[in-house]
């Protein structure tokens, strides 16, 4: 299995990676994609782009930052206990959004991972436009980078909310993703917001961000 989910031929010297074949396909990433690993995922979502379709108007943005949560192991996950009717999606297939609000205002973006009944996710932290910015910039007014360089500006930006929690990524209506260029170069570091987190989880390298990208969020 390739990083975009598809199945290679096997190596010759006229062969070439999916990813290399196809820069950019408009088809969303098969479930299989997201039913690995959420740290794998996670860095592999890079550079893929996140596709919405609101109201008939198609806007495109590539991911450049991502935080893994993986499931009971991880103290900062939210489904680290116990099944809630708030986690229910991260319990189910892989590829499913798992959309929240924080802070009473603010809806975060997460695509479920790993097998069913295995509750991680990859959160989507911040994005760089590519189609449909003017549309964007009409849902959310904001100046600059300040568009999506962030997981609660970008789910305006794009319009995602409680009625995509649950939504099936892995099919072309509404919201999906698609396989893209990764970045020539991939950090990591701590995540943030989680200092109610166990130290050893707090610590842990799973943010993940394209280095260089002027959209990457100024983590706190």
């Amino acid at each position: 299995m390739t990083p975009s989910g598809l199945s290679s031929a096997s190596s010759t010297s006229t062969s070439a990676p999916a990813s290399a074949l196809l820069p950019h396909s408009p088809l969303p990433l098969p479930r299989d994609f997201y039913d690995r690993d959420t740290l794998q995922v996670a860095r592999d979502l890079l550079g893929c782009q996140l596709v919405r379709l609101h109201q008939g108007k198609l806007m495109i943005a590539q991911i450049v930052e991502t935080e893994a949560y993986r499931g009971s192991e991880d103290s900062a996950c939210h489904a680290h206990r116990r099944k809630t009717p708030r986690t229910e999606a991260m319990f189910g297939p892989p590829g499913h959004a798992y959309v929240y609000l924080v802070y009473g205002m603010h809806w975060l973006l997460n695509v479920v991972t790993q097998p069913e009944g295995n509750p991680c996710a990859v959160l989507i932290r911040a994005v760089e436009p590519v189609e449909g910015e003017d549309a964007m910039r009409a849902l959310r007014n904001a100046k600059g980078r300040q568009l999506c360089n962030g997981p609660g500006k970008l789910t305006r930006a794009l319009r995602v909310d409680k009625a995509l929690y649950g939504h099936d990524m892995t099919r072309s209506e509404q919201l999906w993703i698609t396989q893209a260029a990764a970045p020539a170069v991939i950090a990591s570091g701590p995540r943030v917001g989680i200092d109610y987190a166990q130290p050893a989880d707090r610590d842990a390298p799973w943010r993940l961000w394209h280095e260089g990208n002027p959209w990457v969020s100024r983590a706190r």
